[in-house]
């Protein structure tokens, strides 16, 4: 039977990487060139698709936005998320349960059902296309999802070493800050990479508050090459090389630290 599983493993990563490899070569073609042989190698090679979308738009504002909306964002999440999260788990019992069920409430709600409401009290708060307003939407969204996170691997840590803190004059703040945050660290890394990925490839909340070109993130500065008659399609692949690149590096660096985080809570000890 173990051929049947590396049969299908193989067929998984050519269902991977057959749009992979459409998107790296595509970049690499002209226009003329893309059209002719969409599939094919390019002939000739060219980086000028990379030099042009740097002079067609402003890509190092754009990035620059992406990347403070992103940063902030996921400080921001992680500080709330964590905080709830060792909240619930000193409560404990139903008042705890209650106050898990309250927040992780939010991820049933689909996105799509509150963006009407959510337009309607930026505006009434005077904060449509503002960059602020997109870090503090965006962190909200993604809080419920922080909370179910690390509230399952802080349910592992030891109760008794919480007391024993108690025990010794620490105040709640001091456990919180010295003790908890410190052993949840592998937990926090790769909820972190979870959430930079999804801020950095948002274009829901995005395209919902942003109007001013210069306050663009990549993901909506992409829709710029999309006509209403014609998609400039090599440019259009060229920016999503541009913007997946980012996360890539990110999650090479960072490998070690998700995996630890992913198998941090699976055995108490």
């Amino acid at each position: 039977m173990k051929w049947v599983g590396r049969i299908i493993m193989i067929l998984y990563g050519l269902l991977v990487a057959a749009p992979l490899y459409f998107v790296i070569v595509s970049s690499f073609k002209t226009s003329q060139g893309f059209y002719a042989n969409p599939l094919g190698w390019p002939d000739p090679w060219s980086f000028q698709n990379f030099i042009n979308i740097f002079e067609a738009q402003p890509m190092l504002q754009y990035f620059w936005n992406s990347a403070r909306v992103t940063l902030f964002t996921v400080i921001l999440v992680l500080f709330l998320g964590s905080l709830i999260s060792y909240g619930i788990v000193r409560l404990g019992g139903r008042l705890g349960k209650f106050a898990f069920a309250y927040f992780v409430a939010g991820l049933i709600i689909p996105s799509q059902v509150i963006m009407l409401p959510l337009y309607s009290l930026v505006r009434k708060l005077d904060w449509s296309d503002s960059l602020t307003a997109l870090i503090f939407v965006t962190a909200a969204g993604l809080l419920p999802l922080t909370v179910f996170t690390l509230t399952g691997f802080m349910e592992m840590l030891s109760k008794e070493m919480m007391e024993a803190g108690s025990m010794d004059g620490a105040g709640e703040w001091k456990i919180y800050w010295r003790l908890v945050l410190p052993l949840s660290g592998p937990s926090l890394s790769a909820t972190a990479a979870f959430l930079f990925v999804m801020v950095w490839n948002d274009l829901l909340i995005p395209l919902l508050l942003l109007n001013s070109t210069d306050k663009l993130t990549l993901p909506l500065a992409l829709m710029q090459f999309r006509g209403e008659y014609v998609t400039d399609y090599t440019m259009l692949l060229t920016g999503v090389i541009i913007t997946a690149l980012p996360m890539v590096i990110l999650f090479m660096f960072l490998q070690r630290f998700f995996v630890t985080g992913l198998t941090a809570g699976s055995v108490k000890g």
